[in-house]
């Protein structure tokens, strides 16, 4: 037993898309704003060190501090503020990388050799910020205003990132709430969503499932969404077709019990009446055998279509192709049946335009053609006529069958290709017909991908119009 395929459902995907939709843009757009908002805090800090120590170096170097044998307490006092202000530490170096000012109070009268104080005495400004150790070093040189000389000492200025750190990681946090609240409403907003999408869907198989269980009937009816409506409308003609696929089946099971139970109906009724009879002449029973023989033969024929029938419907596909001269073959078909239209006085010409050859299945399209032209003269007038003509294109192959007939009423022609379907039952049974020579003769014909169309009027005749293609591609 063929074990049955697991297969994923569309709400599962659907939350998961709309989902990703929803919430990795905002995690990233708020991973790229927190980033962004440190980087600003950062050059921010940065340039606000860089004037004030600017403020600052104008002022020692106006005032003459490195020069001075006592040092201004008030420049102290600000160095002490500002450093106090940045978080940070102030060191003023001499022309020797002597400290002679030092915030921290550790580190005066020491030396302290580094790149950045001996970049600032050649001139270079040092600007950097460390983000392993989260600090900003900077650098400002010292000039002597007394002497020409350049750069008589160095400040530097290293100050902590923490208070930045702290209030970046604040705004992170309440951005993470933030986040974590929106994912939230996304995530319920996208469940209603998908429930609100999937309703439609779950109502229509649900509606699909009744009529799997049987119920053709069923009123599925959408109007939410075109798409579904779309598919109810494609199912609609799928529950059509199979309404009218069993339909036609009883039809056809019904007509099949009638059309086998009424010869046999008429035997049953001729073999007792000859049972029922004592000392009847011969004349009688040979009457009566004749009339049991013809019913056996009419048995004989509805079996032997419906047979046909059930080969061609069984594989539409076995056919014998060949290369068929149709005017050969149509001239046949005519000189076979012109006894039977002798019989009437019924004229039966042949109309060829010009040599047609065409990929066929000799044999069943022999069938086809003659069921229509054995029609023609069955359901002709007394010294009427059947025309047949033949013709072609590039494409396809035309053949006409006309006669002088009883003609079809307009409301019955439709149904003539109907199985058993006939529009005179009795003048049916009279000529032998089984109702199931025209349903035949268009099977044929559509197993060659051809057409067949009928034009009539009643009282004035009958034209069917057979078309097939000339060349027959599977």
């Amino acid at each position: 037993m063929e074990k049955r395929r697991l297969t994923a459902g569309m709400r599962l995907p659907l939350v998961v898309m709309l989902l990703v939709i929803g919430i990795l843009p905002m995690i990233f757009q708020g991973k790229m704003m927190a980033g962004s908002f440190k980087q600003s805090q950062i050059d921010a800090r940065s340039l606000e060190i860089q004037n004030q120590g600017m403020i600052l170096s104008n002022k020692l170097s106006r005032a003459g501090y490195m020069d001075a044998d006592v040092k201004d307490t008030i420049l102290d006092s600000e160095m002490d503020v500002l450093a106090d202000v940045l978080n940070g530490r102030i060191v003023v170096v001499d022309e020797d990388y002597r400290v002679v000012r030092d915030t921290f109070r550790i580190a005066e009268r020491k030396y302290q050799i580094s790149e950045e104080i001996m970049r600032c005495f050649q001139g270079e400004y040092t600007n950097k910020y460390d983000k392993d150790k989260h600090y900003y070093i900077q650098t400002f040189p010292l000039y002597d205003m007394s002497r020409e000389a350049g750069i008589s000492g160095v400040m530097l200025i290293t100050a902590s990132s923490e208070n930045i750190l702290l209030q970046v990681e604040m705004v992170e946090d309440k951005a993470n709430l933030f986040q974590l609240m929106a994912v939230l409403a996304i995530g319920v907003a996208v469940f209603l969503m998908v429930r609100f999408f999937m309703k439609p869907l779950e109502e229509f198989q649900n509606k699909l499932s009744q009529v799997a269980a049987g119920d053709l009937n069923t009123d599925i009816s959408f109007s939410v969404y075109r798409e579904i409506q779309q598919m109810w409308e494609s199912v609609s003609q799928a529950i059509r077709k199979l309404q009218d696929v069993d339909k036609s089946r009883q039809e056809f099971v019904s007509n099949v019990s009638h059309e086998l139970k009424t010869p046999i109906t008429s035997i049953r009724v001729l073999a007792d009446s000859l049972m029922s009879m004592e000392n009847a002449p011969v004349e009688l029973y040979q009457e009566f055998m004749n009339d049991i023989s013809d019913e056996i033969d009419r048995e004989s024929k509805i079996i032997d279509d419906l047979l046909s029938l059930v080969k061609m419907d069984k594989a539409a596909t076995e056919l014998n192709i060949g290369h068929v001269n149709m005017n050969i073959l149509l001239e046949q078909i005519l000189k076979r049946l012109r006894p039977i239209a002798q019989k009437r006085n019924i004229e039966l010409t042949l109309e060829s335009m010009r040599e047609v050859v065409a990929d066929a299945d000799e044999v069943k399209f022999s069938l086809a053609l003659s069921n229509l032209v054995e029609n023609a003269i069955k359901y002709n007038k007394e010294e009427g006529w059947v025309h047949v003509s033949l013709d072609a294109d590039h494409k396809f192959c035309y053949i006409k069958v006309s006669d002088s007939g009883i003609g079809i009423p307009e409301e019955f022609q439709s149904r003539i290709f109907e199985r058993f379907y006939r529009v005179d039952k009795a003048r049916s049974r009279e000529t032998g017909g089984t109702g199931l020579g025209l349903a035949i003769t268009r099977n044929i014909i559509q197993m060659h991908q051809g057409a067949i169309k009928v034009k009539s009027k009643e009282g004035e005749g009958t034209t069917f119009t057979v078309r097939i293609p000339l060349t027959y591609i599977p």
